[in-house]
């Protein structure tokens, strides 16, 4: 059967791989070894100590100058890490009223923070563990090798203070943020829809319902679905003998006591097996991006809706974040969609899995940009590049002719809000979609 991690504990592995903590953490433990074996074993072997030149250690006989070396590098460090936590805790507070609470995910699981902290954090606990082997008594020692260290780590802060700095405002640019929300999303995308679509790619087939003597399988826990063990499920229906259809997708909201699922052949589904099943979905109180690509639409959409409120009046960072969003709709558009119908072994239906659709992604990424964007002559003429982009870039003719669709909407909205010579500009804009809906069909 199928080995798999269970959900829980694939859930808390993705939560710490994009926290603050395990990376710094990792950083200050490994720092904190290091000081401690290089200052043991610079005693057991004083050898080593010969390999500093005295010009960077000269006083190799007073511990006491060690001692001070490592206290006042521990002591200055741990006051930097306080301002690096408040210049943080204010870019979180920036960014989550002048953007999106949603989007704070994202500068959690910034790598470049986290390494800051890590080199603060762990510069410290290297002084710290190599302290006590500066020492007067019951002979005089002076880890030369060892302070040597302490001080290149504490040059080495002071860079890395500038280059977080430098980083951290970047990071609150909102161009920066888009992308790397965008960045984000495509490699989501990468992970679900490896395949490249091709013209000869036929529309997935939809089976027969055979389902018999059903059985409903409630939920346990409310929240939104994050992730659920695809393989697992199709390994426990084939294993059983059943089949499965999943009632809700990744990224929906489930409460407790809702069908999550149901199964065929319900004399075959004991407690136990019901447990197994519903032990496949993680479901948590927010959602995440392991494998909903409708969650980083959304992050990008709250800013664009933001910046076009009457309160904010930026329509530059709206058209910023239509241009990332037809970048993650032609990337999405360009792959095998993810199957709905899984089969093992072929031809025999295992479980029936809800995905997201074209139609339900285009809503979620324009329709409420379109909406509050109908007297912005500016954010509306991008709507219309960005599905003329998209149109030039899809080969199946459906999705062409749905693009279509949602570009005339975009022009029929603005028509009570914009004078003829701004509607003119749009028309003119849907006429050239239109010749690459009929160039491209003609092909």
């Amino acid at each position: 059967m199928h080995r798999r991690l269970p959900a829980v504990i694939r859930s808390a592995m993705y939560a710490l791989r994009g926290g603050f903590l395990v990376r710094p953490f990792i950083i200050t433990i490994l720092l904190g070894v290091a000081g401690a074996t290089l200052s043991t074993a610079e005693e057991t072997v004083p050898a080593i100590g010969a390999w500093i030149p005295e010009i960077l250690f000269p006083s190799r006989q007073d511990p006491q100058v060690a001692q001070a070396i490592l206290s006042a590098i521990a002591t200055s460090i741990m006051t930097v890490v306080s301002i690096v936590f408040a210049i943080l805790l204010m870019t979180l507070t920036l960014a989550s009223t002048q953007f999106s609470p949603r989007i704070l995910v994202s500068f959690v699981r910034d790598q470049g923070t986290q390494w800051t902290l890590g080199v603060f954090l762990g510069t410290f606990s290297y002084c710290m563990a190599a302290l006590p082997a500066a020492r007067s008594l019951p002979h005089a020692f002076v880890p030369v090798v060892t302070v040597t260290g302490a001080m290149l780590l504490a040059l080495v802060c002071v860079g890395w203070l500038i280059f977080f700095i430098n980083h951290i405002s970047q990071s609150v640019s909102v161009n920066h943020i888009v992308d790397r929300i965008a960045r984000e999303t495509e490699l989501v995308i990468d992970e679900l829809m490896p395949r490249r679509r091709l013209s000869l790619d036929l529309p997935e087939a939809i089976p027969a319902d055979t389902c018999k003597n059903e059985i409903v399988i409630l939920n346990r826990k409310s929240g939104y679905i994050r992730f659920i063990d695809v393989n697992y499920l199709v390994a426990l229906a084939r294993a059983w003998g059943i089949q499965i259809w999943l009632e809700r997708r990744v990224g929906h909201f489930i409460p407790e006591g809702f069908p999550a699922m149901r199964a065929s052949k319900g004399h075959r589904i004991t407690p136990e097996r019901e447990a197994q099943l519903i032990a496949a979905i993680d479901i948590g109180p927010v959602r995440t991006m392991q494998q909903d690509v409708e969650f980083g639409v959304i992050q990008i959409v709250d800013i664009a809706l933001r910046a076009i409120s009457p309160a904010v009046n930026d329509p530059s960072t709206a058209i910023s974040c239509v241009d990332q969003l037809s970048r993650i709709l032609i990337r999405w558009l360009g792959r095998v969609p993810p199957p709905t119908y899984l089969y093992g072994p072929p031809h025999v239906l295992r479980v029936v899995l809800p995905q997201i659709r074209l139609e339900r992604l285009l809503d979620t990424a324009f329709e409420q940009i379109r909406h509050y964007a109908q007297s912005d002559v500016a954010v509306s003429l991008r709507l219309l590049r960005a599905f003329n982009d998209i149109v030039r870039t899809v080969n199946d003719p459906d999705s062409r002719a749905t693009l279509l669709q949602r570009a005339s909407r975009v022009v029929s909205g603005c028509a009570p809000h914009l004078p003829e010579d701004d509607l003119a500009k749009l028309r003119q804009r849907l006429t050239a979609i239109e010749a690459n809906v009929v160039a491209r069909s003609t092909r």
